[in-house]
């Protein structure tokens, strides 16, 4: 269909033929942001790494735009999939500059092109070009490096974004504003994302639907209004989230 961007259909995901995840069947549309929200080993995170196939399925498939991931190329899938995590994974000898052009370089962007969307990508984010394009990672502060971890992300403009609790080592008032821009800037930008938490207050803010996961399954599906309805998921798929 058209307006799916990613679909599961049937996955599931074992290690030494203990089942991790699934089986899932679980379509995400373009445009939306669905929450993975769970406790830590309920399968989220590793339902994550199986849309840009970091992992791949046992049985089922994952489909991203109709195409099975097996069926992509890893690089080009990946290339097409922004992807942000807790400790952001900045390149430490790179400048902000070169590590958020590092994919357009990668696909052989003119390099004028590039500056150009570092400059626009930084002032996005709210980092003055003039101020943060030429310092390294280790001279920023932790929501600093995570805004610059954002525009790395959005730098080759995919129209998906993975986020791996991406705001999760960060103070309480940083991350709270980071969750504020973030909310406005995805809003802004109308990218199909999937965001992982075990945040309750986070995914309400963030979501347009929550999946909650439980021992490798969903155990609730749907929209925020539903989900903060009395008619709450499970309490034990609950119990234990912030």
């Amino acid at each position: 269909m058209p307006d799916l961007a990613i679909e599961f259909c049937g996955t599931r995901f074992a290690v030494n033929g203990r089942t991790i995840v699934g089986p899932l069947d679980l379509t995400i549309r373009r445009s939306e942001t669905l929450v993975f929200l769970g406790r830590s080993g309920s399968g989220k995170t590793t339902s994550l790494r199986l849309i840009n196939r970091l992992l791949v399925p046992t049985s089922g498939t994952v489909q991203v735009d109709g195409r099975s991931t097996l069926d992509w190329d890893p690089v080009r899938l990946r290339r097409r999939i922004g992807y942000m995590i807790q400790d952001v994974g900045l390149l430490p000898h790179f400048t902000v500059a070169r590590n958020v052009g590092l994919v357009p370089r990668l696909e052989r962007w003119p390099g004028d092109r590039v500056g150009a969307r570092v400059t626009e990508l930084l002032e996005l984010v709210g980092l003055a070009p003039a101020d943060f394009a030429h310092r390294l990672p280790h001279e920023l502060s932790g929501g600093q490096r995570q805004r610059v971890g954002v525009a790395r992300a959005l730098a080759a403009d995919p129209p998906i974004l993975l986020c791996d609790e991406p705001f999760g080592a960060l103070d309480t008032a940083t991350r709270a504003d980071l969750q504020r821009e973030f909310a406005a800037l995805i809003a802004r930008l109308g990218k199909t994302v999937v965001f992982v938490t075990h945040d309750v207050r986070e995914a309400l803010m963030l979501a347009s639907r929550i999946a909650v996961f439980h021992d490798g399954r969903i155990a609730f599906l749907g929209s925020v209004e539903e989900f903060a309805s009395t008619d709450r998921p499970p309490v034990v798929a609950l119990r234990g989230l912030t």
